[in-house]
């Protein structure tokens, strides 16, 4: 796909090991099926594409599987090598393969619980000129969180495991209030797969 520079990206970040869900990494807890039948990550993805027009999904190389099921379902895929480093490592791989775009909707593979609606949300607040955005549910902050280009120069200096958490704390935040429970809902524990 030809990126325009008015485009606005969805970035799904799917490079993560998951060990707190299988210590002994077994079990891909973004492959595991939720009770509607779907995968964690694929259920995600589709979430976010409903919204977006441009999807990037970033994988790890060794999770040959997964990057298989993402191709399959045609979704544009990026690996990143350097995934083990943390989110961060994960984050500016996908940010740089999108670096043209107007601004970015950074979204996790294992929060499948996210609405669609609150993702649209996000999307207009960027598009009506915020450059940090936030989903709030019932007074707490959760994911997925949009930036505009603007912030290109400090997402990519980011390192570690925090994201873009930091930025959080650091720059103005447009706070957007939404009536969904799934911006603090991920899959951390083989329970969480029926935690709607």
């Amino acid at each position: 796909m030809t990126l325009s520079p008015a485009s606005w990206t969805g970035i799904l970040l799917a490079a993560g090991r998951g060990r707190r869900f299988d210590p002994h990494g077994v079990e891909d807890k973004l492959q595991q099926i939720l009770p509607d039948g779907h995968p964690v990550a694929l259920t995600a993805a589709q979430h976010l594409s409903s919204v977006m027009k441009h999807v990037v999904v970033v994988v790890r190389p060794d999770n040959r599987a997964l990057l298989q099921e993402f191709q399959h379902q045609l979704y544009e895929v990026v690996i990143c090598p350097d995934a083990d480093q943390g989110m961060a490592a994960s984050l500016t791989c996908g940010l740089r393969h999108a670096a043209r775009s107007k601004g970015w909707i950074i979204a996790l593979a294992d929060m499948p619980f996210v609405k669609s609606a609150t993702i649209a949300a996000l999307l207009r607040e960027l598009e009506n000129g915020a450059d940090i955005v936030v989903p709030v549910f019932q007074g707490q902050r959760g994911n997925p969180v949009g930036f505009s280009g603007k912030y290109l120069p400090e997402l990519l200096a980011l390192s570690g495991d925090r994201g873009a958490r930091g930025l959080l704390q650091q720059f103005p935040v447009r706070e957007v209030l939404v009536d969904d429970a799934g911006i603090l809902q991920d899959i951390d524990l083989p329970t969480d797969l029926s935690a709607q």
